[in-house]
Formats: C-alpha cells, structure tokens, sequence
C-alpha cells in the first residue's frame, strides 16, 4: 500500500483503513460486537489485495464448511477467472456458477462472500452480473 510520497504507509494507517472499511462493508447492528483483526490478518489481507489473489470471506468460509464443500484447485481457478471476466465486464457484485455451486463475489475486493451448494435457496440478491464459469 502506497502513500502519495512513495513510502509505505503506518501500520496504524494500514489498520485504520481496514478496520474503517470492514465496518462500512459489513451490516453490524447497533448491538452487535465488533471483533477486531489481528495484524496478521491485515497483512495478509492487503497483501493478497495486492496480488489479486482471490480470498474468502470468514462467512463463506463458514459456508463451505458447513455443507462440507471442499474446493478443487481447477474449481477455485475457474471461479477466480470468474471474477476476472465479472471485472472486465464492470460487474461490482457478481454471482459465479462453478459446476453445482454459486459464489457471491465483491469483485473489487476479489473477495467471496458467500457459497451457495445443493439447497433449496435459491434466491441472490444485491448482485449486478453473473458468470457462468
């Protein structure tokens, strides 16, 4: 992450950033809790960020688990390719059908926010595009 200057920014900079965003990106309610990051956890965040590598929310991750869905590396190339084309295509929020399975992914962020396996939910919401990969 750069400055304007070239240098790199503060690790509290880093962390404001990040913090800042996941409580715009995330719907907390008024009561809820907000668990903080480790800065481990930012680290690897930005940097995957940086390199474009495609990451999974801790609810998709969740997702994925509890319906024990346990990804190829030709699944997880194929959804990444995915999110490439909804991002050439202007797509924000994109739903991505990988065989069976449906992925909401916030392209800007190449992040996966929810899976979708074999159920009867069959509904997506606050999408803008889909690809069929």
């Amino acid at each position: 992450m750069k400055l304007n200057n070239g240098s790199l920014g503060s690790i509290e900079q880093i962390r404001g950033r990040y913090l800042d965003r996941e409580l715009k990106e995330s719907k907390v309610k008024d009561n809820a809790v907000f668990t903080g990051h480790s800065f481990r956890d930012i680290l690897i965040n930005e940097s995957e960020k940086e390199t474009g590598k495609l990451r999974f929310s801790k609810h998709a991750n969740e997702r994925l688990a509890s319906r024990n869905i346990n990804l190829s590396n030709e699944q997880i190339s194929r959804l990444s390719e995915g999110t490439d084309r909804a991002r050439q295509k202007g797509i924000n929020e994109s739903l991505i059908v990988v065989d069976e399975l449906a992925f909401i992914v916030n392209v800007k962020n190449n992040m996966v926010v929810t899976a979708v396996g074999d159920s009867g939910d069959k509904i997506f919401t606050n999408i803008d595009g889909a690809v069929i990969s």
